[in-house]
């Protein structure tokens, strides 16, 4: 038995996946299966891919399919940094045009942690402990 988190966007699977690799340490993509002619989905645009994201394999679709509902911080990606300048870097790229939930600082559980929602709507709690 295996337990993957699945992130679903609406037509932004690639670029989010794309800069969560490019931004996470250790991160890359495994495979990607993209939308043939004649299915729901835009030609040529990622159905479903899986990556490791910071050594987490982590499943992304592309729903052809507008939903009434999208991700909510209920549910987030929870990193553990090396150094500050990791953090600083995955902090600095990961929350741009998104929205701080806790901004980074000391709350006396860790040195330094912040929560925000990403530009997509993904929810991540970067954390130096």
């Amino acid at each position: 038995m295996k337990v993957t988190p699945f992130l679903m966007f609406e037509g932004q699977a690639e670029e989010a996946m794309t800069l969560y690799c490019e931004t996470i340490p250790e991160s890359r993509v495994l495979d990607v299966t993209r939308y043939g002619p004649d299915e729901d989905g835009p030609e040529g645009t990622i159905k479903l891919a899986r990556a490791s994201i910071g050594g987490t394999e982590i499943m992304i679709f592309n729903s052809p399919v507008h939903h009434a509902f999208t991700f909510t911080p209920a549910a987030s990606l929870f990193v553990d940094c090396s150094s500050d300048q990791e953090q600083e870097h995955i902090i600095g790229v990961l929350s741009k045009d998104g929205a701080f939930l806790m901004p980074a600082g000391n709350y006396g559980f860790s040195r330094r942690f912040a929560w925000f929602n990403d530009r997509f709507g993904v929810s991540w709690q970067i954390n130096l402990p």
